[in-house]
């Protein structure tokens, strides 16, 4: 889709404000709908102009999928290495690097988590926001904690994603998990712990890497681009596109959690999202309360 292409009715043309969503319930069971959506979601392919079809970079960034099933392999340390430099190398806000990796074996992972790596992944990395370490010489942003907190994790997730695209090229795949195994924001208070972090600095995430075992899975529903998309105006939201997404993301689960739903996934999340965020809020703006 081209710049012209992109539609420009805003809230304010349509006269109408936002929809209020509808409670995520747990559904009762309709087969025809769950093998349409399933097919739905199965036909989902990336949209690369032809002419573009074979270019290196664009068919890594497209062919990338989360993988949870490793093989035995090991991953080479030179290979480790070059995703490390890759997120090492990450464009950043004034060039701040506000980030810190934790890097794991699976031996390693298991010696301080005393449990394996999920997925039977061979290496780790949890990916921290760290503004901490930029304060021993600088203080950028004495005033404004949210925006430094943000701009850590701005820059914290672009160098999680050049190591994650990284991988990909040197055919290693991987998965980012923030919840998985106690593994990320979710788990925040209780991996400061574990790693002896200083306020100031937060895991976001960890991304667990190796060598596929079996085919990679389908692309999952993604929104099209003109739901994503605007010029000049916010466009409201389509709302029977919304809910066949949520219905290919429910059947997409069910499908490969034979005993678990895309619900029960959600009340997981919401059963520790309020503990961890007093637990993140703490972590960030503790050394600012204490200053004040």
């Amino acid at each position: 889709m081209t710049q012209s292409e992109i539609p420009s009715q805003s809230l304010a043309e349509t006269g109408r404000g936002v929809q209020s969503p509808r409670p995520l319930t747990r559904s009762k069971s309709n087969p025809i709908k769950f093998v349409r959506s399933l097919l739905r979601l199965l036909k989902g392919r990336p949209q690369v102009p032809s002419s573009l079809a074979h270019h290196a970079l664009l068919d890594v960034i497209m062919k990338r999928r989360s993988v949870r099933s490793f093989s035995e392999r090991e991953i080479p340390d030179d290979v480790f290495a070059a995703i490390l430099e890759a997120g090492r190398l990450a464009p950043s806000t004034v060039n701040l690097q506000s980030w810190s990796f934790a890097a794991f074996t699976a031996e390693t992972w298991r010696a301080t988590f005393e449990r394996p790596l999920p997925f039977q992944g061979r290496r780790a990395i949890i990916v921290m926001g760290d503004t901490y370490r930029d304060r021993l010489v600088l203080d950028a942003f004495p005033q404004s904690p949210l925006i430094e907190y943000t701009i850590a994790v701005v820059n914290a997730s672009l160098a999680a994603m050049n190591m994650n695209l990284a991988a990909e090229a040197l055919g290693v795949s991987s998965v980012m998990l923030s919840e998985t195994g106690r593994t990320g924001v979710l788990d925040a208070r209780y991996l400061k712990q574990v790693l002896c972090l200083p306020d100031g600095v937060f895991p976001l995430l960890t991304i667990v890497f190796g060598y596929p075992r079996g085919s990679y899975p389908p692309l999952p529903p993604k929104l099209p681009l003109d739901q994503i998309c605007f010029a000049q105006h916010y466009r409201e939201p389509d709302r029977s596109v919304m809910e066949d997404w949520l219905a290919q993301m429910k059947a997409g689960y069910k499908a490969s959690h034979l005993r678990s739903s895309f619900e029960a996934q959600l009340r997981l999340y919401e059963s520790k999202i309020g503990r961890a965020e007093s637990d993140l809020q703490a972590m960030v703006f503790r050394g600012e309360r204490k200053e004040r």
